[in-house]
């Protein structure tokens, strides 16, 4: 069961359009424990994929002993048929385990999960007793699942020896002290600047005196305006000598991952929402046609100001029952059923289906609201961090995940729907986006209904009420 160390030197991971990072070098001692981590693309999967020899580095060697024996579980998993998500999964695991590995890969294996399978999991990892390394954004799973951590950031891995929780305290305590000194170097340069206009001021006032006694014959000073000018060369040495501690600082702070907040602005207030029921059915049934109820018995509302999680497990007809709410014309409602106006609900899903994919990033938001200008239409995605020229030209089907996640989010706040629907969102995304989502959602000003196995997220973007479905014959 038991392996000799993997040797990693000198391991560098590159495109022709970036470097992910370069010149790693550790060593992976059997019962390890870690964790990868990243934003979206730094090549955390690919990671897995070189350890196998699935794939060549740019640089560097890997030395895998003859005693390593390596089961893995890819990020997609090939669909059987008929089975759900935690089905799929448990397939793919037994199939991994059965070689019996002492080495076992995993890439975002709580994706798709409901919360008894999540749990299933979690006992699982915490008994196998081989060698663990799993590419995740899952805090539940960071958390309880590993020692060891490799934050891939800045074209470096980085290696932190303890938990998920630790790391983040330390990089908090970190960023707080940088933070601190730049306040402070800020004020230097400030005090600095202070004692050359006084000293400039002085100088002046020399000069002045000094033309008058050329005026009146006497002989001039010029002891002030030398003094200025040795307090300027002195000031300006100190400047210089700020500017490179506040650069060399600022550095240290972008290697820390201080995430830039999104602050929305969305197209209605809070004070525009007024009190009433958006969604409500009794005794309602769902079904596909031709086809017998999928859900029956459902008895519930949902009002302006409501935050409902809908829950259950996979299978458990949750994307159905959403299907029902937006009009889906595959699904038929039977019953006593209310629901909004197909223009007054928002959708979005982990694949960010609504946007249109031929569309540059600034028609996506012009298309939407041609009543406003470039210009406000610019500021708008600047508030979604879509700064550069090339990125709000850019078209949509060129966007990553994240990209993808911020644009939708743009939209949601330009033209605010009275419901907005979630299916899934946090699933495949790293945590910087995952931010970003619970930024926007927290200031949401209308109704949500989410369906998502993140008990984290939950929590952070403030619902309040869970329906959860059993058995598909209601909704308590």
């Amino acid at each position: 069961m038991m392996h000799k160390p993997i040797s990693i030197k000198d391991l560098g991971l590159s495109f022709p359009h970036k470097i992910c990072f370069e010149n790693f070098t550790t060593q992976i001692h059997f019962g390890s424990r870690i964790a990868i981590i990243g934003q979206n693309g730094c090549g955390k999967s690919t990671v897995l994929k070189i350890l196998q020899g699935m794939f060549e580095s740019t640089s560097g060697s890997i030395n895998i002993p003859n005693d390593v024996k390596f089961g893995y579980v890819p990020q997609v998993i090939e669909v059987f048929d008929s089975l759900s998500g935690g089905q799929r999964l448990n397939k793919a695991i037994s199939a991994a385990l059965a070689k019996n590995p002492n080495v076992l890969l995993l890439d975002e294996p709580t994706n798709h999960l409901d919360s008894k399978n999540r749990k299933s999991l979690m006992r699982m990892l915490a008994g196998y007793q081989g060698t663990l390394i799993v590419v995740s954004h899952d805090k539940e799973l960071l958390r309880n699942c590993s020692d060891t951590l490799w934050h891939i950031i800045d074209g470096q891995v980085q290696v932190f020896s303890g938990s998920y929780d630790d790391y983040r305290r330390e990089a908090n305590i970190k960023r707080a002290a940088i933070e601190q000194k730049l306040s402070q170097l800020a004020s230097q340069k400030k005090d600095m600047h202070r004692v050359l206009m006084k000293e400039q001021h002085r100088a002046s006032k020399s000069k002045a005196k000094g033309q008058k006694s050329i005026n009146q014959r006497k002989w001039p000073t010029v002891v002030s305006k030398a003094k200025a000018n040795r307090a300027a060369q002195t000031t300006g040495g100190r400047k210089a000598a700020i500017e490179q501690k506040r650069q060399n600082l600022v550095e240290q702070l972008s290697s820390l991952q201080a995430p830039e907040v999104i602050v929305p602005k969305f197209s209605i207030s809070a004070s525009q929402i007024r009190d009433c029921t958006l969604v409500s059915t009794h005794n309602g049934t769902v079904r596909y046609c031709n086809q017998a109820p999928m859900l029956r018995d459902i008895t519930f509302s949902i009002s302006s100001r409501d935050r409902i999680a809908i829950n259950g497990d996979n299978g458990s007809g949750k994307s159905t029952l959403i299907k029902a709410i937006v009009g889906n014309p595959n699904v038929v409602k039977d019953g006593d059923w209310h629901t909004p106006n197909t223009q007054d609900i928002g959708y979005l899903d982990q694949h960010y289906a609504t946007l249109p994919p031929e569309s540059t990033v600034l028609e996506s938001i012009h298309d939407l609201v041609p009543s406003w200008s470039h210009a406000q239409v610019r500021r708008h995605l600047n508030d979604f961090l879509f700064r550069k020229n090339e990125e709000i030209e850019a078209s949509v089907k060129q966007l990553s995940g994240g990209e993808k996640a911020r644009l939708s989010l743009a939209q949601i706040a330009a033209c605010t729907p009275k419901l907005l629907i979630l299916d899934e969102v946090t699933n495949n995304l790293d945590l910087e986006t995952r931010q970003h989502m619970i930024e926007v959602l927290r200031n949401y000003p209308a109704a949500l209904i989410v369906i998502s196995h993140d008990e984290d997220f939950l929590r952070e973007i403030g619902i309040n009420q869970v329906y959860t479905l059993r058995n598909g014959t209601n909704l308590t």
